[in-house]
């Protein structure tokens, strides 16, 4: 039996939240998945060692869209699947799906629409595909590495950046907290941006707390997963690298500015804490723009209690 899973949502936050249940139906069925996703989801550098996907099928521009329709027909027509879970309500999945000659579909009810909270829309399809309760908790599975860290000090990652400027808590905010929490222990930085945030980067590393910093910017998202990994805690912006630090298990301090709290930041309250603007409360989402309504001092005694 072969198996595809179609999960074509953008970006690496979106990918991990997905994880749980692209596990549960190859735990289900017992055998690893093929996955089509985006190349800007990072599924190829995310679950390169994750033994419940097999292969990761890159959607292409060419594929994508009306007149991609028969590319990534031709594309899946070659592996053969028996069986499609396809975690949208798109029309267009579906049809590819049937023309592909896959013979079992299985889909969103077209009653999901963009209003929905995609983390219950994902957990009620796969619950009713496997007839068990799933776990929203996500693990993202990498080969254990050696810790070599110093343990004199607090390992912290900083997520300063993010997909949106709008998602940006302002990096003087990060500076300052470093500076504050390094009274308290002795610190580590581990600052998590990618090649296009260098002017947040070098701001970091310019200011009194940089010479304890290691940037991310030119590693790939492959080689942060064991240092993430590594880490004690991660503090920072809702983005990527948030939900990567929390699917490693990683404690995480996540700071909602301008996205939806109640999809993002509910889905593994064991391992992840959250700060909103002041005067929200379970209600940050698109366009609520709060970056500098967020309070320092409930970033700061916050990031002390998952320190301790």
């Amino acid at each position: 039996m072969k198996i595809l899973c179609i999960n074509t949502r953008k970006g690496m936050g979106d990918q991990i939240i997905f994880l749980p249940y692209i596990h549960a139906i190859s735990e289900k069925f017992k055998i690893p998945v093929s996955l089509l996703a985006k190349d800007n989801s990072k599924a190829k550098d995310l679950l390169e060692e994750d033994s419940h996907v097999n292969e990761i099928i890159s959607l292409e521009k060419e594929m994508d869209g009306v007149r991609g329709i028969f590319k990534l027909v031709n594309e899946l027509k070659k592996r053969a699947f028996d069986k499609v879970f396809i975690f949208n309500s798109s029309l267009r999945y579906n049809l590819v799906a049937r023309l592909a000659g896959i013979k079992s579909i299985y889909q969103y009810p077209f009653s999901f629409g963009k209003k929905d909270n995609m983390v219950i829309s994902a957990k009620i399809f796969t619950e009713d595909i496997i007839e068990k309760v799933v776990s929203t908790e996500p693990n993202l599975i990498i080969k254990k590495k050696e810790n070599n860290f110093d343990k004199n000090f607090k390992h912290i990652i900083f997520g300063i950046a993010a997909s949106g400027k709008t998602k940006i808590w302002n990096i003087n905010n990060y500076i300052r907290l470093g500076q504050e929490i390094s009274k308290k222990v002795k610190c580590k930085f581990y600052i998590a941006a990618g090649p296009n945030d260098n002017d947040l980067v070098n701001q970091f590393k310019e200011s009194n707390i940089g010479k304890n910093s290691i940037s991310f910017e030119k590693l790939n998202i492959k080689e942060t997963l064991p240092i993430i990994k590594n880490c004690d805690c991660y503090i920072g912006n809702d983005t990527g690298f948030a939900h990567i630090s929390v699917a490693l298990k990683i404690k995480s301090l996540v700071i909602f500015t301008d996205t939806p709290i109640k999809v993002y930041g509910r889905y593994a309250p064991a391992f992840m804490s959250t700060v909103e603007p002041e005067g929200e409360h379970e209600s940050t989402v698109h366009n609520t723009l709060g970056a500098d309504s967020v309070s320092f001092d409930e970033v700061y005694n916050k990031s002390i209690q998952i320190l301790n």
